[in-house]
């Protein structure tokens, strides 16, 4: 155990940490027009720079940056200073100045807003996402595929190499009439009917939870039977009533089968999933969110169930477990604030310009920031504790944190609201922008979508049965909507830790040290759907305790 909190000397930067790439919008350009009748200094030209920079963002949403956009005065200074980076001959993206070697959240945060202005370029209306990665993208997916797949007339069969493992394949080949592709968030993809026409079967069995999701879109199945009579897909049709029947839907799957056979088509009903769905989903949720996270929590139930430890009950002594909790803060603040980083601020460029950017001047700033940052921790576990009691004097666990957790939200900023770091409204319920997880391909959901989700993630919660599933799915799913702009992995840890009161579990303190095995666990639930690795390092953590003691 650590006597004290020496936050300054272990900061690191958390999976829950969001690194918008941000710059200050604000540019005096009065007082910037007077620097120019003086020779400019170091910091004033890249000052100078970082305008051109802001405007290109501006135009190009943090997306692309072209060779043909900027002068090769600024590109150069812009790429030795690290606030750019060539991602392919002539294509470049913002990044953030001290970036480590191998960084990929520059990449990961522009990827979908690059794609859509380089595809643009070199194709103009001309292109489409596959069948597959449509439907991916329809069902919410917005993961950094390791491969792209495009087609377009004006495509050469090229396999375009880009950075961080990843490529673009481009397909030549004639694409859906314009009314069957819709441009969402600047990506051309077909629209879903016409996606399902045209995927593989093996898709339904690879990517279960986007298809299932997918399919939970639609409202009746005329969008569909348009298609399928006007090509007489007699085999797509037995498949997609299949695929209806398998998420509960028979009244779609029914009208498919009747239609398609009172227009002469001999159809056979075929399920292209792997495995049946074991639960309906309700018609009424036709956000393809809600579905995912319902599907999730399904999907990945057992498998937590099968690697984690058996609950012990409630605790019979409050006073002794609530005891033990206060014994543990020191170090469980220690851990959990040395895990995570702090954002840097917007008034980058000022900065600059001013020549004030420096490892002094930056020092100081975080040393305030981690100082407040152990105050707001101090008072949220209070706020925690009271949570605590409540579920172990037996009230419902996912109620509790349901009703509290805007709580512990508010305690763990109050200090930075008090200092004027943040505003009063920062604390307003959910997050109003889009956020980005450190160095993952996972984006977490949008702020519309997010304000679905939590509603459907806490019932799912409050129904849930098993301890052990409310202590790995609460973190995981919590971290995985990301409701907040900062503070996610925090407040994952506290709902961890309130779950674990509920099987009697002690309370549980993820390491420092082990901070790339916990990302790693997260990374491969969010992207690949894959609960085990994260089940088991919590598991492996709570038996290191037990066997320690």
């Amino acid at each position: 155990m650590h006597d004290k909190l020496d936050i300054a000397q272990h900061n690191k930067l958390d999976i829950a940490h969001h690194d918008k790439l941000v710059y200050s919008r604000d540019i005096n350009r009065m007082s910037n027009k007077a620097t120019h009748k003086t020779m400019a200094t170091p910091s004033q030209k890249l000052a100078q720079s970082l305008e051109v920079l802001n405007e290109l963002q501006e135009k190009n949403g943090n997306g692309a940056i072209q060779t043909k956009d900027i002068t090769r005065t600024h590109r150069e200074r812009l790429l030795d200073n690290g606030f750019i980076r060539e991602v392919i001959k002539g294509w470049y993206i913002p990044t953030r100045p001290g970036e480590p070697k191998g960084e990929s959240t520059a990449w990961y945060t522009s990827y979908w807003k690059f794609m859509s202005v380089y595809l643009y370029e070199r194709f103009g209306e001309d292109w489409c996402l596959s069948a597959e990665q449509s439907i991916s993208y329809h069902a919410g997916n917005r993961i950094v595929p390791s491969q792209i797949l495009i087609r377009s007339p004006k495509a050469h069969n090229n396999l375009t190499k880009l950075i961080h493992d990843t490529s673009l394949l481009e397909v030549k080949g004639e694409i859906p009439s314009s009314d069957n592709i819709e441009n969402k968030e600047g990506i051309r993809i077909m629209k879903l009917s016409k996606a399902f026409i045209e995927c593989f079967p093996g898709y339904y069995h690879q990517n279960p939870i986007d298809a299932r999701a997918a399919l939970t879109m639609f409202r009746d199945a005329s969008e569909l039977l348009a298609k399928l009579l006007e090509g007489g897909h007699s085999l797509i049709a037995g498949r997609l009533a299949g695929a209806f029947r398998n998420i509960g839907r028979d009244r779609i799957s029914d009208d498919i089968l009747k239609t398609m056979q009172s227009a002469g088509y001999d159809v056979r009903e075929n399920d292209p999933f792997t495995e049946k769905l074991s639960f309906g989903i309700s018609a009424r949720d036709i956000s393809p969110y809600v579905s995912r996270i319902r599907l999730m929590w399904q999907h990945m139930r057992g498998a937590v169930i099968e690697n984690f430890p058996n609950p012990q009950g409630l605790p019979k002594n409050i006073g002794l477990y609530m005891k033990q909790v206060d014994e543990i803060y020191v170090t469980d603040a220690y851990h959990s604030l040395s895990i995570e980083g702090y954002q840097v601020t917007p008034e980058l460029i000022e900065r600059v310009r001013s020549g004030t950017w420096n490892p002094d001047s930056v020092k100081a700033d975080m040393e305030q920031r981690n100082a407040l940052a152990a105050r707001g921790y101090w008072q949220a576990f209070q706020a925690v504790k009271v949570s605590i009691e409540k579920v172990i004097q037996g009230e419902n666990a996912g109620r509790v944190v349901d009703e509290d957790h805007g709580t512990w939200y508010r305690e763990l900023f109050a200090p930075s609201v008090t200092s004027g770091i943040i505003k009063p409204s920062d604390l307003a319920g959910y997050r109003n922008d889009q956020v980005f997880i450190r160095g993952s391909k996972h984006t977490p959901l949008n702020r519309d979508a997010l304000r679905d989700a939590m509603p459907v993630f806490f019932e799912l919660l409050t129904e849930e049965p098993e301890p052990s599933v409310r202590v790995v799915l609460g973190h995981f799913i919590f971290v995985y909507i990301h409701p907040y702009m900062d503070g996610n992995g925090r407040m994952g840890r506290f709902l961890m830790n309130t779950m674990l009161a509920s099987g009697g579990y002690s309370w549980t303190v993820i390491p420092v040290e082990r901070r790339l095995d916990y990302m790693a666990a997260l990374e491969r639930a969010s992207v690949e759907q894959d609960i085990v690795p994260f089940t088991g390092f919590l598991a492996g953590l709570m038996k290191s305790k037990n066997e320690s003691r």
